[in-house]
């Protein structure tokens, strides 16, 4: 037997909670009865939207949660109740409209940050939004004429742009746009400058003539094809760097050089700006050395060798002729007392052990010392000449004084000349 049922029903309501949701809120739907009296009886609901039913279908509770609602969601909802199979109640239609926010305060970042990359690296342009919701499209825009990159559509705020491997041909100034169903919001100019290496460098020598001479003004041109400005070139002869220039809008340099004989040889140059440096190839350099500049070059060289070592002659000579003068001026405050005559000496006839005839036969003697710290010595040289060898021939004694001195301590062995005889 059916339970009996009792039911004085004046009205089945839907309601929506928030009644005006924005994108991406919650919204609870709450199927309600009016002056209802129920005995022994049990309901089942069921929610719809444009006649669709929503969630698992029928179900014992009267709510049903809607974790985020979208524009796309906005329609028309209603609820039913059943007690049983033959008679369902219907609640009557209710409009929710979901309310969408604009975007805003839209950004374009660089990954890396700065807009400065190396050329062949990754570039990533990151377009953001403050707020806004529902679904997001954005556009990227490169150089000023707009040409379009790419276009996303996604429920987000922020969306990428890659470039894989820069070149020189990305450099140029980049934006980008967002818009969900309103006015499109474009965002500001964000410069991308490509970082080059520079490439090795073309050294270029140009001289007046066919055959450059001695005198002539050589320029040095170098110049890499390719590297992000400044460039900065450094010009070397014989791997001794003798100058250098800065391109600060990229490009080449010269350097000019008056040539002289020291100028033959071979000359590079090298660039660099901050991410690598490069050298060029060596370039030899003949010219013509007129006869003329090369004597007066081997003759300047001459001079120079001979000065070098007349030099340090030239200073001793200096230095005995001050001495010299020195011990004149003493000589004349302190004169020396007069040297008394040679006494004179016996010699025996010379033998074959003897020293060679006409050798010299020194004999010392100390003379007085004439100042006090200075002693003279005398010494005898007795010659004898060859008609000694001759039986009765005449012999011939040659004696010669010389007088040294030489500055030392008097001792008590030391005697006076004069007071020796």
């Amino acid at each position: 037997m059916l339970p009996r049922l009792l039911l004085l029903i004046c009205e089945l309501l839907l309601i929506a909670s928030p009644s005006r949701p924005t994108e991406g809120s919650p919204v609870t739907l709450t199927c309600k009865m009016h002056s209802l009296q129920t005995l022994n009886a049990q309901f089942q609901f069921c929610f719809f939207r444009d006649s669709r039913a929503l969630g698992q279908g029928w179900s014992s509770s009267p709510k049903l949660e809607i974790t985020a609602m979208w524009k796309e969601d906005s329609g028309s909802y209603w609820c039913q109740a059943q007690a049983m199979p033959s008679k369902v109640l219907r609640s009557p239609i209710s409009q929710i409209n979901v309310q969408r926010i604009p975007v805003a305060d839209v950004s374009l970042e660089t990954q890396p940050p700065g807009g400065q990359v190396m050329e062949g690296d990754r570039l990533v342009l990151i377009c953001s939004v403050a707020m806004g919701t529902g679904n997001i499209t954005f556009l990227w825009y490169k150089g000023a004429t707009g040409l379009n990159l790419q276009t996303k559509t996604q429920r987000s705020l922020t969306a990428e742009y890659e470039i894989p491997t820069v070149r020189e041909s990305d450099a140029e100034q980049y934006y980008c746009v967002a818009e969900n169903g309103y006015d499109p919001s474009p965002s500001g100019l964000v410069s991308i400058t490509v970082r080059i290496p520079v490439s090795r460098p073309i050294l270029t020598l140009r001289a007046p003539r066919a055959e450059a001479v001695v005198g002539d003004v050589l320029e040095l041109h170098c110049e890499a094809q390719r590297g992000s400005p400044p460039i900065l070139y450094w010009f070397y002869h014989e791997d001794v760097t003798f100058g250098s220039s800065s391109a600060p809008s990229g490009g080449g340099v010269s350097f000019n050089l008056s040539l002289t004989a020291e100028h033959s040889g071979n000359y590079s140059c090298e660039a660099k700006n901050g991410l690598g440096a490069q050298r060029s190839e060596a370039v030899t350099l003949d010219f013509i050395v007129p006869t003329g500049d090369r004597s007066n070059h081997i003759t300047s060289r001459v001079i120079e060798g001979l000065l070098g070592t007349l030099g340090p002659v030239t200073v001793a000579l200096l230095f005995c002729y001050g001495l010299k003068r020195k011990i004149g001026r003493r000589s004349a405050r302190d004169p020396l007392r007069s040297l008394p005559s040679p006494v004179p000496q016996e010699f025996t006839c010379l033998n074959s052990n003897s020293p060679t005839p006409g050798q010299l036969q020194p004999v010392y003697e100390n003379a007085n010392a004439v100042r006090g710290d200075e002693v003279y010595s005398l010494v005898y040289y007795n010659q004898q000449s060859a008609a000694a060898e001759t039986p009765g021939a005449h012999r011939e004694d040659k004696v010669s004084i010389d007088i040294y001195a030489r500055p030392r301590k008097a001792s008590i062995t030391d005697v006076d000349y004069e007071d020796a005889v």
